[in-house]
């Protein structure tokens, strides 16, 4: 049995309804997100305005592994004071729905979830009659 790329997901004629959801769902994806406005605040790792003591692990890796490339405390300091930092960052993230119309939030949402639908759609078999 030869497959074409017509048939998505092994069914028989899924890429227009595939295609479609995708389109669909990117959009929808993107005007979501385009209401969202991010903010961020100061932090504090040990008390006020201390996030520069959160860059010190990451340095001293850093600077261990300029001495020594195969460094195993400088990759373990690097890799913890950057994950240390994202989640610092992550952490104090404010995340707010930006004021929109009932009707636009109707039709963002309607977008991604029709699209999803009709991408889960595509991959079920159909009826060739």
């Amino acid at each position: 049995m030869r497959h074409r790329l017509r048939d998505v997901g092994g069914t028989h004629g899924g890429l227009p309804l595939f295609a479609l959801g995708l389109g669909m769902s990117a959009g929808g994806a993107y005007l979501l997100t385009n209401q969202v406005q991010v903010h961020s605040g100061y932090w504090g790792f040990w008390g006020d305005q201390t996030f520069g003591l959160t860059l010190l692990p990451l340095l001293f890796g850093i600077g261990f592994l300029f001495w020594n490339g195969r460094s195993g405390i400088g990759w373990i300091l690097t890799g913890l004071g950057a994950v240390f930092i994202f989640a610092g960052i992550l952490a104090n993230m404010q995340i707010h729905f930006r004021s929109t119309t009932l009707f636009n939030t109707l039709v963002i949402l309607t977008l991604l979830v029709g699209g999803l639908g009709l991408i889960a759609r595509s991959l079920r078999p159909v009826g060739r009659g």
